[in-house]
């Protein structure tokens, strides 16, 4: 048996939390409820907040209701509508961070620019893009999955010679008011976007590549005394939260994951659609424009009671051709027509599963092994979606397959009492090293295409969807093919003997994992 030397280093925390939003702060807060004090949440930003800091642009509000978009265990009594404004999302992150005194631990303007496992100490080295250094035992990715603006690549845009905002980078300080605006995009962004500012232009033009499934949207302001009642009568939120959540355990999770088995559910949930379609829009010719050719939830769809409707007004034109080329002074369409604008507005999107935004910076693991690379060469894979094999000690939040479809929290918590599950059983162990077992990952992946088979996304005609779901493997990774149910039971009883827990004394007996990288072992698992 090889015994370490006695100077086997310690590191400077015990747990590195990379990023402060959402998953960041709940990742922070589980960490002081176990008694876990000895971590830093480095976030490259000057404030907490995520995706709903950098986030700003006029109508913003969450998507599915605000009862399920919010931690369990911090309920808010105080939100102001059933789909509450995107500054009252920043503002409960700001609460959760005070609440849990978790400032301390935080060090802003930190961005991580890669990070090395020492697989002699058991630890890993990070560096920070100032150059400073901090070592940690175990790493929770909490970067999140909406953070690095998709720009689009249209020949011509960097010779525009009037506005260009990115709705996730949105400048308060410009008028729009009665300027000619042209909108690139017609996600989730737009439905809520064009509404907003089409009464304050003088002309919009929408460019639209991909329809998008929009449903009537149950929304409604919280009166006073209900939120008075919340505050007393903590289960009489609680039962909401229940109902929103069955609600959107029904729309996200049977009627995409499992497809096969209840299709009618997506049937009908697209003849809604259509029919709010047919009530908003007067224009036939507009209405065939705006439906999908694809069907219900191969895209994420949304909830709107105004965006179809945006297109009755005369200062707004949905443009279906594609964009030839943008000039300095606006966009020319394939068909030959130009269109003139003061305000280029891309609401884009995001980077989702692509090589430098899951992660955002470099993790090397044993053998020198990449993740970024190892993803992007041998599909997007993770145990549980929480960690890979010769990536010790890491641990994501979310990795591939980890979002379950009810809401971005309940992920968050499924996948930080998956990683506090490993820490503290190191703790009891005394164990300075996890790996989960190559053949625990492996059986696990092969699962999870085969289940994937029978989603929504590889049974509906979701070839034409332009969806960020998919990747460039042409698997769906964002989404578990799973209940909420069965990603929470996992995520506290997956079986421990699929981990190797190890430690300076049993090194060379336990550990399977690569000492170069020619003997790394990576899956090359199938759909087929």
């Amino acid at each position: 048996m090889q015994i370490k030397s006695p100077t086997f280093t310690k590191p400077d925390y015990e747990v590195a939390i990379i990023g402060a939003g959402f998953a960041g702060i709940g990742a922070g807060i589980r960490m002081r409820q176990n008694k876990i004090d000895s971590f830093v949440i480095l976030e490259k930003a000057a404030d907490v907040g995520g995706t709903w800091r950098d986030n700003t642009y006029p109508g913003i509000a969450v998507d599915i209701p605000s009862f399920t978009y919010s931690f369990s265990f911090e309920p808010n009594p105080d939100w102001s509508r059933v789909f509450a404004p995107g500054a009252e999302l920043k503002k409960y992150a700001n609460d959760c961070t005070e609440k849990h005194e978790l400032r301390q631990h935080m060090k802003f303007n930190a961005a991580v620019a890669d990070a090395v496992f020492d697989a002699q100490n058991d630890l890993w080295r990070i560096r920070l893009e100032s150059g400073e250094a901090i070592s940690a035992r175990f790493i929770i990715n909490a970067t999140g999955g909406l953070s690095l603006p998709k720009l689009p690549q249209i020949t011509g845009i960097d010779t525009f010679r009037g506005k260009v905002i990115h709705t996730a980078r949105w400048d308060h300080n410009y008028e729009l008011r009665g300027k000619r605006v042209a909108i690139i995009g017609t996600g989730a962004t737009s439905v809520q976007l064009v509404p907003a500012i089409a009464p304050l232009v003088d002309q919009l033009d929408v460019y639209q590549r991909t329809p998008i499934w929009v449903l009537p949207k149950p929304d409604r302001e919280i009166p006073g005394w209900m939120r008075w009642a919340f505050k007393r009568l903590p289960l009489l939120q609680r039962s909401f939260r229940l109902g929103t959540t069955i609600y959107s355990e029904v729309v996200m999770v049977l009627a995409l994951i499992y497809f096969e088995r209840f299709p009618g559910i997506a049937g009908s949930a697209q003849k809604a659609a259509l029919r709010h379609l047919e009530r908003q829009v007067s224009d036939p010719e507009i209405r065939r424009k705006l439906t999908p050719s694809y069907g219900f939830g191969c895209k994420r769809p949304s909830f709107s009671n105004t965006y179809w409707a945006s297109f009755n007004r005369e200062n707004i034109e949905l443009v279906t051709d594609a964009i030839g080329e943008i000039t300095p002074r606006g966009i020319v369409t394939k068909d030959g027509r130009g269109r003139d604008v003061d305000v280029l507005i891309c609401a884009t999107g995001f980077k989702v599963f692509e090589k430098g935004n899951l992660p955002t910076y470099t993790i090397h693991g044993l053998g020198g092994l990449e993740l970024g690379a190892f993803w992007e060469e041998q599909r997007y894979q993770a145990y549980e979606g929480a960690t890979v094999p010769n990536f010790p000690n890491l641990f994501l939040v979310p990795g591939p397959y980890a979002t379950s479809g009810s809401s971005w929290f309940s992920m968050i918590e499924t996948q930080t009492a998956h990683a506090l599950r490993c820490i503290t059983q190191a703790r009891r162990r005394n164990a300075t090293y996890v790996e989960v077992r190559q053949e625990a990952h492996d059986r696990h992946f092969q699962m999870t295409l085969e289940r994937q088979k029978h989603t929504v996304f590889f049974n509906n005609n979701c070839s034409s969807a332009n969806s960020y779901y998919f990747d460039r493997h042409g698997d769906a990774p964002f989404l578990r093919p799973a209940s909420s149910i069965e990603v929470w039971w996992k995520s506290t009883h997956f079986p421990l003997q699929d981990y190797v827990f190890s430690n300076p004394n049993n090194y060379a007996t336990s550990r399977t994992g690569p000492k170069s990288p020619g003997d790394l072992k990576v899956s090359s698992a199938t759909a087929d």
